[in-house]
């Protein structure tokens, strides 16, 4: 059986565990305790050397280390619901806005909590090695999220899904990225009706829980 291995409290998992649940795939769970650590000791390091989480045991014994992967490999192992598109356009579409999602609103999240909490002092990047906060990023993450909610709230005006008319993997990773924001104090206001309304939307789906 697949195994995801996963953190209950951190976003990254959670993108794989929506996917997961939206494609019916059963799956086995181990939970990594990213809070003391245990992501850099031995153990984990033999199952995943970039330790990270979400990491994805897939039946052939092959380690998926990251979003991408996991959801290439389980959009190939089971196409239906398509979360990545079906034409080519619609792939380019969602391919394009999962990846500005991810770039201008996932990563300025993690900019400004990773160079800006007391806990993550010389964690400013994930993986292996050790590097230094930059508190001047941490200030700037916020306001690129800022920056993020209005480009994502303008985009949503008429709009019930983030890309190509359908439900797919960039409305994944944008419920978690909005979600995550609230790590650096910063959630949409009564200026981003649009996508407080998409949001609520989102909320509907039985996976949005996990």
């Amino acid at each position: 059986m697949i195994t995801l291995y996963d953190c209950a409290t951190a976003p990254s998992p959670r993108r794989a565990r929506i996917l997961l649940a939206e494609k019916g795939i059963d799956h086995r769970t181990v939970q990594v305790d990213l809070r003391n650590g245990e992501q850099m000791g031995d153990a984990y390091r033999r199952i995943n050397p970039q330790c990270t989480v979400p990491a994805l045991a897939t039946e052939e014994g092959q380690v998926l280390a990251d979003n991408a992967a996991i959801a290439a490999y389980v959009e190939a192992l089971r196409p239906e619901p398509a979360l990545l598109g079906r034409t080519p356009m619609e792939k380019a579409e969602i391919a394009s806005w999962n990846w500005r999602v991810e770039f201008e609103g996932f990563l300025a999240i993690a900019e400004g909590l990773r160079n800006g909490s007391p806990a993550m002092v010389d964690r400013a990047l994930p993986g292996p090695r050790n590097y230094a906060q930059i508190p001047e990023l941490a200030q700037r993450g916020r306001q690129r999220v800022q920056d993020f909610f209005d480009a994502l709230d303008a985009h949503l005006a008429g709009r019930e899904f983030i890309a190509a008319g359908t439900f797919s993997i960039a409305d994944i990773t944008a419920v978690v990225a909005v979600d995550f924001a609230r790590a650096v104090k910063v959630k949409p206001g009564e200026q981003h009706a649009n996508l407080q309304r998409w949001r609520a939307a989102m909320a509907l789906r039985p996976s949005m829980s996990l």
